[in-house]
């Protein structure tokens, strides 16, 4: 079972990844060739699916929580895997931050 210090990185490296797929402007281009990609054929519904998973932050979020506690779950005794999870949930606890800065002032 997680304890409470594992949860909360673990959620944290969850929203950051959710926020990169979603909304980080670095994956803009990947983001605009998927689009592109599901234009060409815009009645296929696993090309629909792609689309709604990108664009819906609950959606991603989802499978973006289950890789992270996958990863996780079997690789945590791995330095590397720590490292990358950490580093995602610093970078999620940055994020928060910058949101409540950016919405109450700061």
């Amino acid at each position: 079972m997680l304890n409470t210090i594992d949860l909360a990185v673990l959620g944290l490296a969850a929203y950051r990844a959710t926020q990169l797929g979603v909304h980080d402007t670095i994956l803009d281009p990947a983001r605009q060739r998927l689009a592109a990609w599901h234009n060409k054929k815009i009645d296929s519904r696993p090309r629909g699916f792609l689309m709604q998973l990108i664009g819906c932050i609950y959606c991603l979020g989802w499978w973006a929580s289950g890789a992270v506690l996958t990863v996780w779950w079997f690789w945590r005794d791995n330095q590397v895997v720590q490292f990358g999870l950490l580093w995602f949930a610093v970078a999620g606890a940055q994020a928060l931050l910058n949101r409540r800065d950016d919405t109450f002032g700061g």
